[in-house]
């Protein structure tokens, strides 16, 4: 029975936990609280409350996993928050399980393009903005160490959009001089996706966007939820909050994770909205 650990067992970790366990993987989770721990106590897998960002706490755990999944979140944090997790984190589980396959997390925010041109894993990777380039560092050192890189687009599914979010809260606008197009994922096919790469048993590593089929404009977003919630569009304006890990507009192409035989299940926006979060709308939070 294979051992996998996820450091950093969230919105993300716990789908791909719960995938791995019916598939007769033997799972251990970390999350960063006592209190979190506490509420996945009926998990059917351990889980402990380890900060990977403290060299101590991951060099004092005992066991060996065939793999180890860095998905660890900073819940929104600033820039000391983001090398203290991505990076630091990323270097403390390789010095204590070197041995290990690394599968890490990163995100589609480090392409900097702006000009809505596709993009792939052999595209430049040049972010300006702090946050993603050390996304960045944070991916060169598990490389070097033969890992695996994990770009996300932005992750949606039940209880959670942030499109959905904005659109309800009046925090959208039509920015019609300064659209783009937006990359997502919903929760389950990017564990799906990890699941597969997982199977890669002749994997020496790589990098792998891990986005829908159908990249969208953002102001198609919003028309398309005001549509269909038969709401009002949102105003004409400029969006001004910036985006904390800077601003792009480009469209990420999947085509390296399909050609190995993957699947969406929600290939795009609207049936992921439409077939998953929706349904729950009013039930659970956006």
């Amino acid at each position: 029975m294979p051992r996998v650990l996820i450091a950093g067992c969230g919105y993300l970790g716990q789908a791909v936990a719960e995938l791995l366990i019916a598939n007769a993987w033997e799972v251990e989770g970390w999350t960063n609280s006592p209190d979190s721990t506490q509420s996945l106590s009926t998990k059917p897998y351990s889980v402990f409350a380890v900060d990977v960002s403290q060299a101590d706490q991951v060099g004092a755990r005992k066991g060996d996993f065939d793999t180890v999944i860095h998905c660890a979140s900073t819940h929104g944090g600033d820039t000391d928050s983001y090398r203290r997790i991505y990076f630091d984190g990323a270097q403390n589980l390789i010095q204590r399980f070197g041995s290990s396959r690394i599968l890490v997390t990163s995100s589609t925010s480090v392409y900097a393009q702006k000009n809505g041109e596709w993009v792939t894993e052999e595209s430049p990777a040049e972010p300006k903005h702090e946050s993603a380039a050390i996304l960045r560092e944070a991916e060169d050192l598990v490389l070097a160490n033969r890992g695996t890189i994990i770009r996300l687009g932005g992750i949606y599914g039940p209880g959670r959009s942030a499109l959905l979010k904005k659109f309800l809260s009046g925090d959208a606008f039509l920015d019609t001089e300064n659209d783009r197009f937006v990359n997502q994922i919903h929760r389950d096919d990017a564990a799906s996706a990890m699941q597969l790469l997982l199977r890669q048993e002749a994997s020496t590593g790589g990098i792998y966007n891990v986005v829908d089929n159908e990249p969208i404009l953002q102001s198609e977003c919003y028309r398309w939820l005001a549509a269909k919630l038969n709401r009002p569009l949102p105003a004409v304006g400029r969006s001004t909050p910036k985006r904390k890990r800077g601003d792009s507009n480009k469209r990420v192409s999947n085509a390296k994770l399909r050609a190995i035989d993957w699947t969406p299940r929600y290939p795009n926006f609207a049936e992921g909205m439409e077939k998953s979060v929706l349904p729950n709308f009013g039930r659970e939070g956006a």
